[in-house]
């Protein structure tokens, strides 16, 4: 028995495979078509050198080809390595040597950024897979290059069948996150943990750990077909997952490489999808938005589900107007936790700030002794996860130690983010201690401000920020960006809507106003960008 994520996608193979796995625009993938091809590549890895435990890199947007190398990486029990396509070329330096990749599959778009990072760096990236994308760049490099494959010939020259040897539990996943500082770090777990928090291996409603690896395949076997959409880059942990629980179930994920809000829509009406997948309010505004001006059939969504990012408590309530019968969920996660808790948002009843949320029963907030701390006391604290958590950071020991703690001889998992208990037992994120803001000894944390700011008819999108303070050692600063067509808002008029959900201590102080906001690939918050625009020039309004 291996609860790995490609034993669980070969048992849906073998139960359903002639289903449509993998659907984009016209072309689609069956289980059976599926299997092989990542078959073939995985064969194609281990002719490379790629052995058990070493790192392939995954260079590439939201594609079907990006599912079938993912799936290849983890039968070949590789570790996989996503590697964000936004990143300059000093960036891709670090995640290259720091993961030690010996392999690197890349769309041919970024040959150019591959070419220059390996020229330059001391890599141990023996060999290069390119996908074709449609672009028409050379996928040599002058100098300093590897040995090169194209994808379909990668595929092309290798068996398909399943003859590998047999995978354990320990197999290891490894999720590179940015967070909001630092330098990327590799996450790295057990492939049966992640399963259980990410993948469907505790019950989602129940809590019921499952001991059955052929469950999930036969469950869906026996069902009728769901179909996922995943929006957010596979870079994003939480997409990943999303597809992987699709193909644990025998369902039909739809994968696209750009974010357009009304070709998402079209996509929706096209695959008729049931379950929508988003990153809060950086992908679900401009949807409900382009949504709301359209005119497309919706009328097969069931669910719409936020994680990872503030799903603002104002737009939640117009994806209910949108959707009164489907259920819109907002989750807690981090790539060093995993799930934590859910809500379901109900229309007029969303707080405002991050979410308040149902933990599952290994969810805790802890005091900074390590105390549990109590439902309705009011205290704030750390969140943190006990049971299945990751192993370490990859080449992070001094970080590991900081993150992965020892308290009553229980391992907790305690990544920064801080949280408080409500009387019901609830929880209520507030943020990464990193960015928060002490304005006076008060901590402010700007999740919670920039929600109440996005509740300004006027306000597209803000990040918050501590700049500064000569009396109060910083001040609450708003980095905005007006909706189109709109004036900017004054920073009385700011002031205002947020008095009406917080503390007169946490409204802003001062605004500057961009053109575009600038956010991770995943939608969180670039605080150093905001930060940096706050440094540069002085502030549009400020008092």
């Amino acid at each position: 028995m291996a609860f790995t994520v490609a034993d669980l996608v070969e048992h849906a193979v073998d139960l359903m495979p002639d289903r449509i796995a993998l659907e984009s625009g016209e072309r689609s993938r069956t289980y059976s078509e599926l299997d092989q091809r990542a078959n073939a590549l995985a064969h194609t890895l281990r002719e490379l050198g790629v052995k058990p435990g070493d790192a392939v890199g995954l260079y590439s947007r939201n594609t079907i080809e990006a599912v079938e190398a993912m799936l290849a990486i983890f039968k070949a029990r590789a570790v996989m390595v996503n590697v964000n396509y936004r990143y300059v070329e000093n960036e891709l330096e670090h995640i290259f040597v720091d993961s030690q990749m010996a392999v690197l599959i890349h769309e041919r778009q970024y040959t150019p950024r591959v070419c220059n990072v390996l020229s330059k760096s001391a890599t141990d990236v023996t060999h290069r897979i390119v996908v074709d994308d449609g672009s028409d760049v050379p996928i040599e490099c002058t100098e300093g290059d590897a040995a090169v494959t194209a994808f379909e010939d990668a595929i092309a020259s290798s068996s398909t069948d399943r003859d590998f040897e047999q995978r354990t539990n320990d197999d290891l996943y490894m999720l590179y996150t940015g967070g909001t500082t630092g330098k990327p770090k590799g996450v790295i777990w057990r492939q049966e943990d992640v399963w259980r928090v990410l993948g469907g291996g505790i019950d989602w409603y129940t809590g019921r750990p499952i001991d059955d690896e052929w469950e999930l395949a036969r469950t869906g076997a026996e069902g009728g077909q769901l179909v996922r959409f995943a929006i957010p880059p596979f870079i994003h942990g939480g997409s990943q997952w999303a597809v992987f629980q699709s193909l644990f179930a025998g369902g039909k994920a739809v994968v696209y490489p750009e974010f357009e809000p009304d070709a998402i829509w079209a996509a929706v009406q096209r695959h008729g999808v049931h379950v929508i997948f988003i990153t809060g309010d950086a992908m679900g505004r401009p949807m409900i938005d382009a949504l709301e001006a359209g005119d497309y059939d919706t009328s097969t969504v069931v669910s719409v589900a936020s994680s990872a990012a503030l799903f603002s408590a104002s737009i939640k309530d117009r994806y209910l107007d949108r959707f009164p019968n489907a259920v819109i969920v907002d989750a807690i996660g981090s790539s060093e936790t995993g799930f934590g808790g859910m809500g379901m948002a109900v229309k007029g009843q969303s707080r405002v700030g991050a979410p308040t949320v149902k933990a599952d029963p290994n969810t805790h907030v802890l005091a900074d002794d390590g105390r549990l701390l109590q439902p309705g006391t009011g205290e704030v604290g750390r969140l943190a996860r006990s049971g299945h958590i990751p192993l370490r950071y990859h080449n992070a020991p001094e970080k590991s130690a900081e993150t992965f703690v020892f308290y009553d001889g229980v391992r907790y998992s305690m990544p920064g983010d801080f949280a408080t208990i409500e009387a019901d037992g609830t929880i209520t994120m507030l943020g990464r201690g990193s960015v928060s803001i002490n304005t006076g000894g008060e901590k402010v944390f700007p999740e919670e401000v920039e929600a109440a700011l996005k509740a300004h008819p006027d306000v597209f999108d803000a990040v918050v920020v501590g700049t500064p303070d000569e009396r109060f050692g910083q001040r609450v600063a708003a980095v905005v960006q007006v909706r189109d067509g709109a004036a900017a808002p004054t920073l009385d008029s700011l002031g205002e809507v947020v008095r009406t959900e917080l503390a007169g201590y946490k409204c802003p102080r001062s605004v500057w106003f961009v053109d575009q906001m600038k956010r991770s690939p995943a939608g969180k918050p670039d605080y150093r960008w905001a930060r940096e625009v706050t440094e540069q020039r002085d502030a549009d309004e400020a008092r």
